[in-house]
């Protein structure tokens, strides 16, 4: 039998206030939910129960299957994929037992970049996915995600997809994919479609519901300081920071989450124009809109109280909480009709969403269905899954140098011991294999943990393959004779078991050899930490041999000595649980690096921000740095190499309100692949332009010598305002450059 709109009305209608509340809330941490008896067995615990009785139900439950630090669950005490069908099951047969209508609950679970659970597959991080440019691979990345987290019970991912890298300060952004609105907004697009299939097609048949965060501007928030302030115009904030937004509504996404920051004082909990006029009466959102943790609770000193601040969330568009008390407080105000209508509204918002998955009593019905989940479906998932994190580890990798060097360095790893010589892997992360993992992450097993120098042993044997994470670590006989040097070097995002959290779960106290990214990790000076330039440069008095430098990152860290005194230069992102292969591989394997550079690279710690989409340029404006930019964003020596540019045009097609632009490219004697980027730099108007605006990109494949057309659309408003009239368009793609004339009101555009 089916569940009606019908079955929703009378639900609505037979509730209680305490009960319609109760459905809106996310209160209990789930890993609190469920423990183990004497005999290991795993029970409902009396915190659950308690919660189910408080409200005649459970509206959604947060992190049933999260494992980390912040959780304290782990291989000795959490939920094993085995288990999780038995974890679900227990919870949503106590919730039918205790509670009223026979209503199930929503089952929520963080997957930023893979589930954050016990086996759940790591992959890299939005950064280095970012830098693959590809939205296809990203596509069947989270797709891979959602069949691992659907065929595990779970109804909702929350998702990082909104945010915008602005700042290298904030600890955040290895969340985003990087300092470009475009790609942002397609990759964003690409994880809803991939997750939740094409306009919400899979959701409950294999497919999971997903929450895009953070939505908005988090990533303008002054001085890179987490949850501050965003002081942005709206035209910035429209062309910045809100077009992954409307790509999300695009593809049908179920849900965002508002974050914690202000937009010109107005918290985004409680911004009436955020979440009701943009997002529900100019996008047509109609699906959910939940709170940040705790993010209700902190409008506190606005509203005046925490049930007040309750209160504003809800009449602001916030349907679901997190953790907070503002919306367990709502029935202080059950005679307020604003909150009884609004409460109303959200509710059916709740319910249409659960309907989706079956969580409803079907039209007849008593109660739903605990539906049955094969632990061996989960298995099969989690083995694609991991495929696809070794894909996307492999073609995040950047060449930031060496691209002649590269091939030298390669032929001389591939020689014998006695005609190789010994490589030495130095640096903090040489044999590290946290560092590749990001913020968000369950432990991985010991024996699925390794290192760049575990690989590069592998590879070459252990007694070619030395290990000097110090540069004392090592005679100077051995540093004078090594054939080449590895040097791993960036930050990571590793929390240990032992480390402090605030009540939100980001990082509160972080020791000295802690974590240097992720959330709660904003820093004020963004250098490589624990004194790296300076191991790297006794490195290089130590040896004449060519240094190979990796660069694990979550952020924009200034890279100009580690450019200065490398040979090589690699750019790893945060590869995830395959990035220390992926590096063996591009070393070793002579894997192609197909990356370009998310995110612009400074020169010096203070000079920022930049980023190549500023209005204003910076170079010559410090007195002391000249160029503060060392790599500008879409850079890569490995993306496209050998491909040109033989002919580009463009003509005004007024029709379609775009710039029709057409590409004639051609590969080289190897072949290539990498993202062809399309710039724009716009001059007339009535604002100050950018210096440069990424309008367009395709992925490409080529094979040796061969000739392809490229096509790309344009929209005019990406290249100008209403009321502009004629605008002259600088285009280039790979070293190739026009200039066209493009006036809207005559429709015409002409080649220059």
């Amino acid at each position: 039998m089916t569940t009606g709109s019908g079955t929703i009305d009378r639900l609505i209608a037979s509730m209680s206030f305490t009960e319609k509340v109760g459905q809106l809330n996310q209160r209990l941490l789930g890993w609190r939910a469920v423990g183990r008896d004497a005999g290991g067995r795993l029970v409902a615990t009396d915190e659950l129960k308690r919660e189910i009785d408080r409200w005649g139900g459970l509206g959604t439950l947060y992190g049933l299957l999260r494992a980390d630090p912040w959780s304290g669950q782990h291989w000795g005490n959490g939920i094993r994929p085995e288990e999780r069908p038995e974890a679900v099951a227990l919870v949503q047969e106590t919730v039918l037992a205790r509670g009223a209508h026979g209503i199930g609950t929503l089952l929520s679970e963080e997957a930023p970049h893979g589930h954050q659970a016990l086996g759940g597959t790591v992959l890299p991080t939005n950064l280095a996915l970012g830098a693959t440019f590809d939205p296809q691979a990203v596509c069947e990345a989270e797709a891979a995600v959602a069949a691992e987290l659907a065929a595990s019970g779970v109804h909702i991912a929350l998702v990082s997809g909104l945010d915008i890298a602005r700042d290298p300060r904030w600890g955040r952004c290895e969340e985003c994919f990087g300092e470009d609105p475009l790609m942002a907004a397609r990759l964003c697009e690409t994880i809803v479609t991939g997750m939740q299939g094409e306009r919400r097609a899979t959701v409950g048949k294999g497919g999971v519901a997903v929450v895009l965060k953070h939505l908005a501007a988090q990533g303008e928030a002054v001085g890179g300081r987490n949850g501050q302030s965003a002081v942005v115009g709206e035209h910035d904030l429209r062309e910045i920071h809100l077009p992954p937004v409307e790509a999300g509504v695009r593809a049908g996404a179920w849900g965002f989450m508002a974050a914690y920051n202000d937009i010109d004082s107005v918290p985004c909990c409680a911004n009436p124009w955020l979440l009701r006029t943009y997002l529900r009466g100019e996008l047509g959102f109609d699906g959910v809109v939940m709170a940040d943790g705790l993010a209700v609770d902190r409008l506190a000193d606005m509203a005046g109280s925490i049930p007040a601040a309750g209160r504003a969330a809800l009449l602001a568009g916030v349907d679901i909480s997190l953790w907070d008390r503002g919306f367990a407080s709502l029935e202080e105000y059950a005679d307020d009709e604003a909150v009884a209508a609004a409460v109303d509204a959200s509710l059916r918002r709740v319910l249409e969403l659960k309907r989706a998955f079956g969580l409803l009593p079907a039209d007849g019905d008593t109660a739903m269905t605990v539906p049955d989940l094969p632990a061996d479906r989960i298995a099969r998932a989690i083995a694609v899954t991991h495929e696809r994190s070794r894909e996307m580890a492999r073609e995040s990798l950047t060449l930031l140098k060496g691209d002649e060097a590269l091939g030298g360095i390669r032929t001389l790893l591939a020689g014998t011991p006695a005609q190789g010589g010994t490589v030495v892997v130095s640096g903090p992360f040489a044999d590290d294999f946290g560092c590749f993992l990001g913020d968000y992450t369950a432990p991985v097993p010991e024996g699925e943990r390794t290192s760049v120098y575990r690989e590069l042993c592998r590879r070459y044997g252990a007694d070619r393959v030395r290990l000097a994470p110090d540069p004392g670590d090592l005679p100077e006989d051995v540093w004078a004779q090594a054939a080449a040097v590895v040097f791993v070097c960036g930050g990571t995002s590793e929390r240990s078991y032992d480390s402090a959290f605030d009540d939100n779960g980001a990082a509160k106290a972080v020791p000295e050899h802690g974590a240097t990214c992720g959330e709660g990790v904003d820093l004020s000076d963004i250098g490589l930490p624990w004194g790296q330039d300076a191991r790297l440069e006794a490195i290089a008095a130590r040896t004449g041999a060519p240094i190979v430098s990796v660069a694990v990152c979550g952020r924009a860290h200034v890279l100009t000595r580690v450019m200065d005194r490398s040979a090589v230069v690699v750019w790893a992102g945060y590869a995830g649980q395959y990035g220390p292969q992926a590096v063996a591989d591009a070393l070793a394997g002579g894997a192609a690096l197909p990356g370009r550079l998310p995110v612009t690279l400074p020169a010096y710690p203070a000079a920022v921000p930049v980023r190549y989409n500023d209005r204003q340029g910076a170079a010559h404006v410090y007195r002391d740095a000249d160029e503060p930019v060392l790599l500008p964003f879409g850079f890569g020596l490995g993306a496209l190499a050998g491909v040109t540019v033989d002919d580009m045009r463009a003509a005004a097609d007024a029709g379609s309100e775009t710039l029709a632009v057409t590409l004639a490219v051609s590969a080289g004697p190897s072949g290539a692949r990498g993202a062809l980027n399309l710039f724009a730099h716009c001059v007339g108007g009535h604002r100050v332009p950018r210096l440069s605006m990424l309008v367009g990109s395709e992925y490409l494949r080529l094979e040796a010598g061969q000739r392809r057309e490229v096509r790309m659309a344009v929209p005019f408003p990406s290249l100008m305002d209403a009321g502009d009239g004629m605008v002259r368009v600088r285009l280039t793609a790979l070293g190739r450059t026009i200039d066209v004339d493009v006036d809207v009101d005559v429709d015409v555009a002409r080649g220059r």
